[in-house]
């Protein structure tokens, strides 16, 4: 097990979390779910006070390890003590976390928040139809994808509350005009659900590019397939898939 440098005073609970978020970064840029520097992933510590860890600003997700991701507050300040020498180093984009702190903050169960701008997620988010329940990965968020309509840049913190009644119980959101969202209680759960609704976006945007009628799957087997995502064993497969996941990544998020 990693162990945080010499210049960074961190619990073994905040390290842990640490080492998951950056590896999920890594995964989100293996798996192609990158935007250069824009869009974030956010962890909640497990402290107190609402306290999170967000990107380092310019930092590029296939580069990100433990000790580059920088603890902020509700409202998107810089925390973290090492900002105190270095506090350009350690700049964050707190505009972005608008959306990320309005998950957290009302959503206790989803300590791990990814929002993408990908193309098909995009291209999805643009569709007025929105998810269409034509494949097996769409059919997991049958009934529980909440949807929010682009208000623009997300700056202003009044927007929570409708990022909040938008999603509703559910695990993912596509935000209209703008791209996908999705969390989890662990890492390996938030890379689940945001791998899933990519995956089902693009099989999306393919299958109507070639111009065939598409083929919709009757209700009956929609409730049952988005039944079958939920079961008991469900989270034993997130984490075996999880673990398989981090083999495509080599260990230096570990520092």
């Amino acid at each position: 097990m990693s162990s945080p440098p010499a210049d960074m005073d961190c619990t073994p609970e905040e390290w842990a979390v640490r080492t998951d978020l950056a590896a999920l970064y890594r995964l989100v840029a293996h798996f192609r779910m990158t935007d250069m520097i824009d869009t974030h992933i956010s962890a909640r510590l497990p402290a107190d006070e609402p306290t999170f860890l967000i990107n380092r600003y310019g930092i590029l997700f296939h580069e990100m390890r433990a000790s580059d991701l920088v603890k902020i507050d509700h409202l998107g300040n810089v925390i973290d003590p090492r900002a105190q020498a270095e506090p350009q180093r350690f700049r964050v984009n707190a505009a972005g976390f608008t959306i990320h702190s309005a998950i957290h903050l009302a959503r206790h169960d989803l300590h791990y928040v990814v929002h993408t701008h990908t193309a098909a997620g995009i291209a999805v988010s643009a569709q007025r139809d929105g998810l269409l329940p034509i494949s097996q990965h769409a059919l997991k968020f049958h009934g529980k994808l909440g949807y929010h309509d682009y208000e623009g840049i997300a700056l202003d913190l009044a927007e929570r509350d409708r990022l909040v009644q938008d999603l509703g119980p559910h695990k993912a959101m596509i935000l209209r005009n703008h791209g996908l969202l999705a969390g989890g209680a662990t890492a390996a759960e938030a890379f689940h659900e945001i791998y899933f609704l990519e995956r089902a976006c693009q099989a999306q945007v393919q299958a109507m590019a070639g111009g065939a009628a598409l083929i919709f799957p009757p209700e009956e087997v929609r409730t049952r397939v988005a039944g079958q995502f939920a079961r008991d064993e469900s989270e034993e497969i997130r984490n075996t898939a999880w673990l398989a996941a981090l083999r495509l990544i080599d260990d230096s998020y570990l520092g």
